[in-house]
């Protein structure tokens, strides 16, 4: 199995919010997660968009997750380097 760290959707039309889990590649967008890492609200104030935990990231990356684009563009927003 190949795991990915990318985004599963929530929220309703017009005011989504993502929250950063470990998936297998092959799952659906919103299909089963492995584990939930995080938070995104794009719509939120600056200071409460991302929230993370850093150390479950790391422990993953470090096993050989993968993580999108997207994802990693969020992470860089709050200096979190891979």
């Amino acid at each position: 199995m190949s795991a990915s760290i990318r985004l599963k959707r929530f929220g309703t039309k017009k005011r989504p919010y993502y929250r950063i889990v470990v998936m297998d590649k092959r799952a659906a967008r919103d299909g089963k997660t492995i584990e939930e890492l995080g938070y995104y609200h794009p719509i939120e104030a600056e200071d409460k968009q991302i929230s993370f935990n850093a150390d479950k990231v790391r422990v993953w990356v470090d096993n050989g997750a993968q993580v999108s684009d997207t994802v990693r563009g969020i992470l860089n927003k709050k200096n979190f380097s891979l």
